[in-house]
């Protein structure tokens, strides 16, 4: 099972894929998608959608976890990384690939087991839980892989909590 996990931008986006088979975690990818802040908007959604089909068509998705917007006081940034956020849904929607939406604090506890964990605790977390040598890097990839492990130990706990019903 693979999973994609989406840290969304307009500027910068971090993507994260993760293998999981039975209940060990594999590293397959991660990166960023970037876009020139001289393009216009419809020119960098262009970008993001390009690069995001070429993610999905080179690891077969299973499925794709992203994080929920976090609106600050800047409402034509947040407007933008909407409309960014948009681009993979849709592409994920037309694509058949199940997503799944999560908050900063779901992401936060999902991961270290505490929804106001600091972004070092987090990226401590997922160097472990992946056991990696390093933090990877940049930030923003840490962050998808993150949201994909948070997606995965959400999935094994609803389902745990369903055959014991």
């Amino acid at each position: 099972m693979k999973i994609l996990g989406i840290d969304p931008g307009l500027a910068t986006t971090g993507y994260g894929i993760i293998d999981i088979k039975g209940s060990k975690y594999s590293i397959c990818d991660y990166g960023i998608i970037t876009t020139p802040a001289d393009k216009t908007l419809a020119e960098r959604l262009e970008i993001i959608a390009s690069a995001f089909k070429k993610i999905l068509t080179k690891h077969k998705i299973n499925e794709v976890a992203i994080e929920e917007l976090f609106f600050n006081s800047n409402t034509k940034t947040a407007l933008a990384v909407a409309q960014a956020r948009g681009i993979y849904l849709l592409i994920a929607q037309a694509s058949r690939i199940p997503i799944e939406s999560y908050t900063p604090s779901q992401i936060k506890s999902g991961i270290s087991g505490y929804g106001q964990a600091s972004k070092s605790q987090v990226q401590y977390m997922v160097k472990k839980l992946l056991n990696l040598k390093d933090i990877p890097k940049p930030d923003d990839a840490a962050d998808a892989l993150a949201i994909a492990i948070c997606h995965h130990n959400t999935r094994s706990t609803k389902k745990a909590l369903q055959t014991t019903r």
